[in-house]
């Protein structure tokens, strides 16, 4: 695995993080893990860079981040922005939900995550699939 992904010197933050997730990161976790949700493997609490990930699919580059309240407030969001923006320059895709999304429509987000599954998979001699 490249340095860039899951350095040994967050180990201890994407432990911490893994056994401390919200209610929210638990309930989606537990629709993707075991490649439950077409075939993906997905990991959780990975580590991109200096920044860990709620959800990783390294086979399409998607991450899925999690949202609490926390982030509404200005600099988070600043900081998510960032973020965000330094990730996708390894060409990761990114999809983002609200704790609400998670537990009010968990079929939707799980939907979403599907379309973005299928759009984002690709073969060494296609374009990604539509």
């Amino acid at each position: 695995m490249s340095l860039v992904f899951n350095s040994s010197s967050q180990k201890l933050k994407r432990q911490y993080l893994r056994n401390h997730a919200t209610d929210a990161e638990r309930i989606l976790w537990s629709r993707l893990k075991g490649r439950q949700l077409l075939g993906y493997k997905f990991r959780r609490q990975h580590g991109i860079g200096v920044f860990v990930v709620d959800f990783y699919c390294p086979q399409t580059k998607l991450v899925i981040e999690i949202d609490g309240t926390t982030h509404w407030a200005e600099a988070e969001s600043e900081y998510d922005r960032r973020r965000q923006e330094y990730i996708e320059l390894y060409n990761i895709n990114f999809l983002r939900f609200t704790n609400s999304d998670v537990y009010n429509n968990l079929d939707g987000v799980l939907m979403i995550i599907a379309g973005a599954l299928k759009k984002t998979t690709t073969t060494p001699w296609s374009e990604p699939l539509k």
